[in-house]
Protein backbone atom coordinates (compact mmCIF):
# COMPACT_ATOMS: atom_id res chain seq x y z
CA UNK A 1 0.00 0.00 0.00
CA UNK A 2 1.08 3.75 -0.87
CA UNK A 3 1.41 6.07 1.60
CA UNK A 4 1.42 9.12 0.19
CA UNK A 5 -1.09 11.83 1.24
CA UNK A 6 -3.09 11.15 -2.57
CA UNK A 7 -3.76 7.74 -1.38
CA UNK A 8 -4.84 8.71 1.80
CA UNK A 9 -7.10 11.35 0.19
CA UNK A 10 -8.44 8.88 -2.04
CA UNK A 11 -9.39 6.54 0.77
CA UNK A 12 -11.18 9.50 2.81
CA UNK A 13 -13.30 10.07 -0.06
CA UNK A 14 -13.95 6.37 -0.82
CA UNK A 15 -15.16 6.35 3.25
CA UNK A 16 -17.09 9.56 2.83
CA UNK A 17 -18.72 7.84 -0.73
CA UNK A 18 -19.44 4.61 2.02
CA UNK A 19 -21.38 7.06 4.39
CA UNK A 20 -23.22 8.52 0.73
CA UNK A 21 -24.86 5.10 0.48
CA UNK A 22 -26.37 5.24 3.33
CA UNK A 23 -27.63 8.74 3.43
CA UNK A 24 -27.87 9.99 -0.25
CA UNK A 25 -28.22 13.54 0.48
CA UNK A 26 -25.19 14.19 2.08
CA UNK A 27 -23.12 16.38 -0.42
CA UNK A 28 -20.15 15.16 -1.82
CA UNK A 29 -16.56 16.24 0.02
CA UNK A 30 -14.81 18.49 -2.07
CA UNK A 31 -11.44 18.08 -0.84
CA UNK A 32 -10.90 15.12 1.28
CA UNK A 33 -7.38 16.30 1.64
CA UNK A 34 -8.44 19.18 3.67
CA UNK A 35 -9.09 17.39 6.68
CA UNK A 36 -5.69 15.68 6.84
CA UNK A 37 -3.87 17.47 9.07
CA UNK A 38 -6.85 19.67 9.96
CA UNK A 39 -8.06 19.96 13.71
CA UNK A 40 -10.99 21.62 15.79
CA UNK A 41 -10.89 21.33 18.91
CA UNK A 42 -14.83 21.18 18.59
CA UNK A 43 -15.28 18.90 15.81
CA UNK A 44 -11.86 16.51 17.03
CA UNK A 45 -8.34 17.18 16.78
CA UNK A 46 -7.87 13.24 15.29
CA UNK A 47 -8.63 12.58 11.75
CA UNK A 48 -10.73 8.92 12.06
CA UNK A 49 -13.89 7.41 10.57
CA UNK A 50 -15.70 8.91 13.71
CA UNK A 51 -14.27 12.63 12.32
CA UNK A 52 -15.46 11.51 9.16
CA UNK A 53 -19.08 11.19 10.27
CA UNK A 54 -19.19 13.98 12.59
CA UNK A 55 -18.22 16.06 9.34
CA UNK A 56 -20.66 14.16 7.24
CA UNK A 57 -23.42 15.55 10.24
CA UNK A 58 -22.22 19.25 9.06
CA UNK A 59 -22.95 17.84 5.70
CA UNK A 60 -26.39 16.94 6.14
CA UNK A 61 -27.31 20.00 7.91
CA UNK A 62 -25.47 22.48 5.39
CA UNK A 63 -27.68 20.30 2.78
CA UNK A 64 -31.03 20.96 4.67
CA UNK A 65 -30.40 24.35 5.87
CA UNK A 66 -30.08 23.33 9.74
CA UNK A 67 -27.98 25.87 11.44
CA UNK A 68 -26.26 23.00 13.63
CA UNK A 69 -23.55 25.04 15.59
CA UNK A 70 -23.40 28.55 17.15
CA UNK A 71 -20.41 30.05 18.62
CA UNK A 72 -18.71 30.03 15.59
CA UNK A 73 -19.19 26.65 15.40
CA UNK A 74 -17.51 25.65 18.59
CA UNK A 75 -21.16 24.44 19.88
CA UNK A 76 -23.09 22.06 18.42
CA UNK A 77 -26.61 22.27 19.17
CA UNK A 78 -29.34 20.14 19.68
CA UNK A 79 -30.27 20.05 16.13
CA UNK A 80 -26.38 18.86 15.23
CA UNK A 81 -27.41 15.88 17.50
CA UNK A 82 -30.22 14.90 16.14
CA UNK A 83 -28.77 15.00 12.73
CA UNK A 84 -25.99 12.73 14.42
CA UNK A 85 -28.42 10.30 16.04
CA UNK A 86 -29.39 9.62 12.39
CA UNK A 87 -25.65 8.87 11.31
CA UNK A 88 -25.07 6.45 13.94
CA UNK A 89 -23.62 8.66 16.72
CA UNK A 90 -23.95 8.87 19.90
CA UNK A 91 -23.26 11.79 22.94
CA UNK A 92 -23.92 11.28 26.52
CA UNK A 93 -27.05 12.85 27.85
CA UNK A 94 -25.54 16.32 28.95
CA UNK A 95 -24.06 18.97 26.52
CA UNK A 96 -20.57 20.06 27.12
CA UNK A 97 -20.37 23.68 28.34
CA UNK A 98 -18.53 25.06 25.41
CA UNK A 99 -18.98 22.79 22.35
CA UNK A 100 -22.47 21.19 23.13
CA UNK A 101 -23.33 18.20 21.35
CA UNK A 102 -19.59 17.84 19.47
CA UNK A 103 -18.56 14.63 21.24
CA UNK A 104 -20.03 12.26 19.65
CA UNK A 105 -19.14 8.77 19.57
CA UNK A 106 -19.75 5.76 17.18
CA UNK A 107 -22.94 3.60 17.95
CA UNK A 108 -22.53 0.19 18.33
CA UNK A 109 -24.90 -0.55 15.07
CA UNK A 110 -22.76 2.36 13.32
CA UNK A 111 -19.89 0.35 14.56
CA UNK A 112 -20.64 -2.94 12.94
CA UNK A 113 -22.56 -0.92 9.50
CA UNK A 114 -19.43 0.56 9.14
CA UNK A 115 -16.88 -2.29 10.11
CA UNK A 116 -14.71 -2.67 6.48
CA UNK A 117 -14.46 1.10 5.98
CA UNK A 118 -13.22 1.52 9.43
CA UNK A 119 -10.60 -0.77 9.15
CA UNK A 120 -9.52 0.38 5.42
CA UNK A 121 -9.61 3.89 7.06
CA UNK A 122 -7.42 3.05 10.20
CA UNK A 123 -4.81 1.22 8.10
CA UNK A 124 -4.91 4.37 5.36
CA UNK A 125 -4.02 6.91 8.86
CA UNK A 126 -1.29 4.07 10.57
CA UNK A 127 0.76 4.24 6.96
CA UNK A 128 0.53 8.01 6.29
CA UNK A 129 1.09 8.62 9.90
CA UNK A 130 4.58 6.34 9.92
CA UNK A 131 5.38 7.58 6.45
CA UNK A 132 4.86 11.18 7.74
CA UNK A 133 6.84 10.66 10.85
CA UNK A 134 9.84 8.70 8.92
CA UNK A 135 9.80 11.71 6.42
CA UNK A 136 10.19 14.62 9.01
CA UNK A 137 13.11 13.15 10.53
CA UNK A 138 15.27 13.37 7.25
CA UNK A 139 13.85 15.72 5.25
CA UNK A 140 14.32 19.50 5.00
CA UNK A 141 11.61 21.19 6.75
CA UNK A 142 12.32 24.67 4.62
CA UNK A 143 12.29 28.15 6.91
CA UNK A 144 10.82 26.87 9.84
CA UNK A 145 13.57 26.67 11.82
CA UNK A 146 14.98 29.77 11.22
CA UNK A 147 11.57 31.24 12.49
CA UNK A 148 11.08 29.15 15.60
CA UNK A 149 8.49 26.92 13.96
CA UNK A 150 8.31 22.88 13.64
CA UNK A 151 6.54 23.63 10.41
CA UNK A 152 4.40 20.65 11.72
CA UNK A 153 1.20 23.01 11.68
CA UNK A 154 2.38 26.72 12.97
CA UNK A 155 1.57 29.22 10.60
CA UNK A 156 3.71 32.16 10.25
CA UNK A 157 3.32 35.48 7.96
CA UNK A 158 3.93 35.15 4.21
CA UNK A 159 4.54 38.21 2.33
CA UNK A 160 4.43 39.92 -1.04
CA UNK A 161 6.20 42.69 -2.29
CA UNK A 162 2.75 44.74 -3.05
CA UNK A 163 1.80 44.48 1.07
CA UNK A 164 -0.59 41.66 1.10
CA UNK A 165 0.05 38.92 3.41
CA UNK A 166 -0.97 35.60 4.48
CA UNK A 167 -0.92 33.06 7.02
CA UNK A 168 1.04 29.70 5.61
CA UNK A 169 2.79 26.33 7.69
CA UNK A 170 6.89 27.38 6.32
CA UNK A 171 6.56 23.84 4.86
CA UNK A 172 3.71 24.24 2.79
CA UNK A 173 5.94 27.35 0.84
CA UNK A 174 8.76 25.39 0.86
CA UNK A 175 7.37 22.75 -1.30
CA UNK A 176 6.45 25.30 -4.27
CA UNK A 177 5.60 29.21 -4.06
CA UNK A 178 2.60 30.77 -3.58
CA UNK A 179 1.50 33.08 -6.05
CA UNK A 180 -0.49 36.47 -5.36
CA UNK A 181 -3.33 36.70 -7.00
CA UNK A 182 -3.49 41.07 -6.79
CA UNK A 183 0.26 41.29 -8.33
CA UNK A 184 1.61 37.77 -9.40
CA UNK A 185 4.75 37.78 -7.31
CA UNK A 186 5.13 34.83 -4.90
CA UNK A 187 4.94 35.17 -1.40
CA UNK A 188 7.93 34.87 1.18
CA UNK A 189 8.68 34.64 4.74
CA UNK A 190 10.63 38.18 5.90
CA UNK A 191 14.58 37.54 7.17
CA UNK A 192 14.21 38.29 11.05
CA UNK A 193 15.50 41.64 11.49
CA UNK A 194 18.50 41.91 13.39
CA UNK A 195 18.52 43.83 16.89
CA UNK A 196 20.63 47.14 16.37
CA UNK A 197 22.33 47.50 19.71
Amino acid sequence: MSTTPPVLAAELAQAWADIQRHHPELPDLAAPESLIGESSSACGAELSFERLLHEAVHGIAAARGVRDTSRAGRYHNRRFLAIAEELGLDHPEEPHPSSGFSLVTLSPEARKRYRTTIDRLQRALKAHTVATTAETSRTFRGPAARHGSSGGGVRVKAVCDCGRNVRVVPSVLAQAPIMCGGCGKPFRIPEPVAAVG
